[in-house]
């Protein structure tokens, strides 16, 4: 969108974590404000002062949010709200280095243990699970010597399962939400 620019590429304007989104990984987007699509939360920023992030406009939340949540893109908007609540709360600075963190577990997931079926998958899991329980997996599957001698359909079975039974706990659902 012309006029509208970004510094930050991890976390955009409405809160979405792009810098965990498949088109942003595999590089078919530039991330928010450099992207090939238009956006009216970003024509709204341009509206209003070029905020950098819409909880700083004194009409958050507005109507634009109102069913932000009920259904996702290429990334999952479930987290959407309570991302730029904690970004708020402790910072974009100290958030980017939690997204920068979970780039990297995601990174190491996609290249070690999809099998061509799990992408979307493992983007909404390390989107919806916090930190510490990406860690937590991390740390199980390091662990888990005999991993290396399955195949790769049963290794990607394994991290599924892992991850799969920490959303649980928390009854979170690790499915984009379908239009």
């Amino acid at each position: 969108m012309k006029g509208f620019e970004r510094k930050n590429q991890l976390f955009s304007i409405c809160g979405l974590n792009c810098g965990l989104c498949p088109m942003f990984l595999g590089n078919h987007c530039g991330g928010c404000g450099n992207g090939n699509q238009s956006c009216k939360i970003a024509k709204c920023s341009l509206e209003h002062g070029k905020m950098e992030y819409c909880f700083e406009c004194k009409n958050y939340p507005c109507e634009k949010y109102s069913h932000i949540d009920e259904y996702d893109s290429f990334i999952t908007h479930k987290r959407q709200k309570a991302d730029l609540e904690r970004v708020q709360n402790i910072g974009i600075k100290q958030y980017n280095l939690e997204q920068q963190e979970k780039i990297q577990i995601l990174s190491h997931l996609l290249a070690n243990y999809n099998d061509g079926r799990r992408k979307n998958f493992f983007c909404v899991a390390v989107n919806l699970l916090e930190i510490s329980e990406l860690q937590e997996a991390m740390k199980q599957i390091k662990q888990n010597d005999e991993l290396s001698v399955l195949s790769v359909k049963e290794q990607c079975s394994y991290i599924v399962d892992i991850l799969q039974k920490i959303a649980d706990r928390r009854n979170i659902k690790l499915k984009l939400v379908k239009k």
